[in-house]
């Protein structure tokens, strides 16, 4: 792995990433709810819309705020880019129109996901059918992960119009359930979906999405031989990863660990997963989102401005990678 560059700095928190049809990318801040354009080979970072509504709760050293972003996979007819975000009630996901270079205010489509101080979930990404996925967090109230009933603490999967998706397993946008704080999703070329989960002291986790199955929280953490329950297919202890985005490139899965300051490499052996290898340990703090740049190109964020870490000069970044 090589550091090719500091694509831009100074941002407050940069939390959701998307590449546009252009290959330029859209970033935004979790805590003052704006959004920029970066052009990666120039290094030029373009302000293109705040999203107003969007309500941060650093101040009491929460996780809320301008949380994911997707772009719409028919962007070149509809020009949507997917936002979700939190208010003073409720997280929320709409879409705002990009044209003319700036973004309009977000048209709702789902609102009422559970919102807390912690565990806000916020990752959202456009699978291979063209459905929208979105994991959630239990707010800190465990018992909502095993509520089908309540969005928090799952798996969502809807139409772009915010309603359930043909074919899910409950008739509900509720697609898993189980978990405890999904801040991270990801396709693989076969089109499986893999996602990130924050664990309690003991194991975070990489699991393998599969629709309908239960992923153990409160009841477990990590591993288990309990048949109701599905294991996650790696863990770490919380000290090296408490892992938030992921993305696919290369043959692997690159996590983003906060605590951990450091990205992980898990190679993946079809549904199985090979053993992980960590990079830029300790180099840039903590260490928040991942977008692929194609298969050897990684833009990654840091996340040292979020209340949890000594903010380091040009704090925070978004730094290019080579991987192979």
């Amino acid at each position: 792995m090589k550091v090719l560059h500091t694509i831009a700095h100074g941002i407050q928190v940069p939390w959701g990433i998307a590449e546009l049809p252009s290959g330029r990318v859209l970033v935004g801040s979790r805590d003052n709810g704006r959004i920029y354009r970066l052009d990666v080979k120039a290094r030029t970072r373009t302000p293109v819309g705040t999203v107003t509504a969007s309500v941060s709760n650093v101040d009491v050293g929460g996780e809320a705020g301008l949380l994911g972003l997707a772009v719409s996979p028919r962007f070149s007819t509809d020009h949507r880019v997917y936002v979700y975000y939190s208010t003073h009630r409720d997280n929320r996901i709409g879409w705002m129109t990009y044209r003319g270079g700036r973004l309009g205010q977000p048209h709702l489509i789902l609102t009422g996901i559970p919102h807390g101080v912690h565990h806000n979930g916020g990752r959202i990404a456009f699978g291979p059918d063209g459905m929208l996925y979105a994991g959630t967090g239990e707010t800190m109230v465990p018992s909502l992960a095993q509520k089908k009933s309540s969005l928090g603490g799952k798996v969502l999967r809807m139409t772009p119009s915010g309603k359930p998706a043909p074919g899910n397993p409950f008739g509900t946008l509720v697609y898993t359930y189980g978990h405890r704080n999904v801040e991270g999703l990801a396709f693989d070329p076969h089109g499986r979906l893999w996602a990130s989960e924050f664990g309690d002291h003991t194991a975070d986790e990489l699991n393998l999405i599969r629709a309908g199955h239960n992923y153990g929280w409160p009841a477990t953490q990590g591993k288990t031989s309990n048949p109701k329950y599905t294991s996650p297919v790696a863990q770490w202890g919380t000290s090296v990863d408490s892992p938030s985005g992921i993305a696919y490139a290369n043959g692997a899965i690159w996590m983003a660990a906060l605590k951990g300051e450091r990205l992980w490499r898990i190679p993946l052996h079809g549904t199985k997963a090979g053993k992980p290898r960590a990079f830029l340990v300790g180099r840039y703090g903590r260490l928040r989102s991942v977008l692929a740049l194609g298969p050897h190109r990684l833009l990654v964020t840091t996340s040292n401005r979020d209340g949890r870490a000594t903010a380091r000069r040009g704090d925070d970044r978004v730094l290019l990678l080579k991987v192979r």
